[in-house]
């Protein structure tokens, strides 16, 4: 197995076929319609990444070498991780949004022998000492006016490549399906950032996925906010679309730009997070309001939407699917980094839910996708060593989500005491804690009823335990107009732990305002089954989130903040 091996296909099948178009970084634009684009072929990104590998092991790379990589979305981005897979050399992916700290653990758990980046991070890499005790090569994507080698040390990849004579066809390596192929870090927003092996065969169980469960066709047009996802299109015969975004900030992506590029190469599919998809609708709304027609006729071409990253809310699915056409689909894809794509479930059928999920039923992801299986277990800390079936929990009964199936990960990378705590043996295959509480409901569709860590075991005044849960609770007071969003923390309140409901206001409000705000939320507290008991809340002005999604709340940071604030 090789992930290359489907970019060789299709640089013969279809070699003249659009593989790669990335939108230029302009200064000044006169027009969308001026837009620059770097555009490349099956048969162009097949050779060049050809070349390239044997490059990199005229520098000295050797296959099993591991290779952290911080380039930005770009051609350059392509070829190389294309040129990575080939020569068996392991890709580490970071995300740079997981700050300083975390950026510096990873390294440090990697053990990286490559450190390929932008100058920027190569700056980032020596002011802060990243890899001191593994790194022996350097490569530096862009400023190739400083020739073959680079001033960061080590040498500068284009003009390496430049000077590198052509030697015909590069042989790829060839893996089995459990042999490593990369090295993916969790993000760290819903705690410590964990190295995710991903295995030859997982890419091979994310690629068929795509293509079955999703029906991506060759020739498609992707418009790829996410960098990783984006090397799936080559792979499948269809074209990866790259805005000038930043992909570790996409909440302050230029709708305008996403929307030109849409348009432009007709794209047919969008893999997009939450927090884009709330923010195109609303520049799209907005553009056919101002009676502006650009964000409109933008998506007609459009047939699907992937969400992933967190759950989309239905508000935002809803003023989305206003601008596409009647035929397309918004899918909310359930899943991590361990293991994605899990579920899927259309914004059709997600609608039809909603008034379960304003309720308290929490949030509705579908039917597994063929060859996963998804089952519900107890809520434990305990480790479980090995799988069986009496561990399932019944219908509607809430417990922790465990998955099984060819795209979930089978460990962590040097982290013996997370796989431990997150993964079971079950015969030969592994099946992985998704640290996510849910339930299956009697026609074996899955709810999300949000993070394990995130539940608040709490106890009345009379010594009675109840548990609550984050995404059922907090949809409750969603509903109400004047609250932008609601986190359930837990606090302790005369040696007992009472659940606490933190609100973000969508507006300004007088603090009698506020108190009858809170009278309204006390109200709908006691009217439903799932908030009964809660009493406390607190008003906070923006809660932290996550960089990327902006829609995982820090609801760690805010219990610490609510413990203060109860005892002034």
């Amino acid at each position: 197995m090789n992930l290359c091996r489907h970019l060789v296909r299709a640089s013969k099948e279809t070699p003249k076929l659009l593989a790669v178009a990335v939108q230029k970084k302009q200064r000044h634009i006169r027009s969308l319609q001026s837009l620059l684009y770097d555009e490349m072929t099956f048969s162009e990104l097949n050779d060049k990444s050809d070349h390239m590998a044997h490059a990199l092991l005229a520098y000295g790379l050797k296959p099993g070498m591991k290779a952290v990589l911080m380039v930005t979305p770009s051609i350059e981005f392509f070829v190389l991780t294309f040129a990575l897979f080939k020569t068996g050399i392991i890709p580490v992916f970071v995300d740079p949004g997981m700050g300083v700290k975390n950026l510096k653990q990873c390294f440090e758990e990697a053990r990286p022998d490559i450190f390929i980046g932008i100058p920027k991070a190569h700056f980032a890499r020596r002011l802060l000492g990243w890899g001191k005790k593994s790194l022996q090569y350097y490569i530096t994507v862009g400023g190739s006016h400083f020739g073959r080698r680079s001033p960061w040390g080590g040498i500068q990849l284009e003009q390496w490549v430049k000077h590198t004579p052509k030697s015909g066809r590069f042989r790829m390596a060839k893996f089995d399906e459990h042999d490593m192929a990369a090295i993916l870090f969790t993000s760290g927003s819903t705690g410590t950032p964990k190295g995710v092996v991903y295995s030859h065969g997982m890419f091979e169980a994310q690629i068929s996925a795509l293509k079955d469960d999703y029906d991506i066709q060759v020739g498609e047009r992707d418009l790829a906010t996410f960098p990783l996802f984006s090397l799936f299109g080559p792979a499948l015969g269809m074209a990866s679309i790259v805005p000038d975004m930043d992909a570790s900030k996409p909440i302050t992506a230029d709708p305008a730009l996403i929307f030109a590029a849409i348009e432009r190469y007709q794209c047919s599919n969008i893999f997009i997070n939450p927090a884009l998809i709330e923010r195109l609708g609303k520049a799209g709304l907005a553009q056919r309001v101002g009676h502006k027609t650009t964000g409109l006729n933008s998506l007609k071409s459009i047939k699907r939407v992937i969400s992933a990253g967190a759950p989309a809310t239905i508000s935002s699915v809803v003023r989305f699917g206003q601008l596409l056409p009647v035929e397309a689909k918004i899918l909310t894809s359930y899943g991590a980094t361990e293991s994605l794509p899990l579920s899927q479930i259309s914004h059709h059928e997600l609608l039809k839910t909603a008034d379960a999920t304003n309720n308290g039923a929490g949030i509705c992801v579908g039917e597994a996708i063929n060859g996963v299986d998804i089952k519900v277990i107890d809520i434990t800390e305990q480790p479980i060593r090995q799988w069986q079936e009496t561990l399932c929990l019944s219908p509607f009964e809430i417990g922790e989500i465990v998955v099984k199936g060819p795209m979930v990960s089978q460990s962590y990378y040097q982290r013996a005491q997370a796989d431990l705590l997150s993964k079971i043996t079950d015969g030969d295959i592994i099946r992985h804690r998704m640290g996510d509480l849910g339930y299956l409901d009697d026609m074996g569709k899955l709810w999300m009823c949000g993070r394990k860590a995130h539940r608040v075991e709490a106890q009345d005044a009379k010594g009675l335990e109840k548990r609550y849960y984050s995404i059922p609770c907090e949809r409750i007071f969603n509903t109400h107009p004047l609250v932008k969003r609601s986190a359930l923390v837990g606090v302790s309140v005369k040696e007992k732990t009472a659940a606490l409901i933190c609100i973000e206001l969508s507006t300004f409000l007088s603090q009698k305002e506020r108190n009858v705000l809170l009278k309204e939320l006390t109200l709908l507290a006691s009217q439903h089954h799932v908030t009964l008991g809660i009493e406390q809340f607190l008003f906070h002005k923006r809660f932290p989130v996550d960089i990327r999604h902006n829609a995982k709340i820090f609801r760690e940071k805010l219990a610490i903040w609510a413990q203060q604030k109860m005892a002034e």
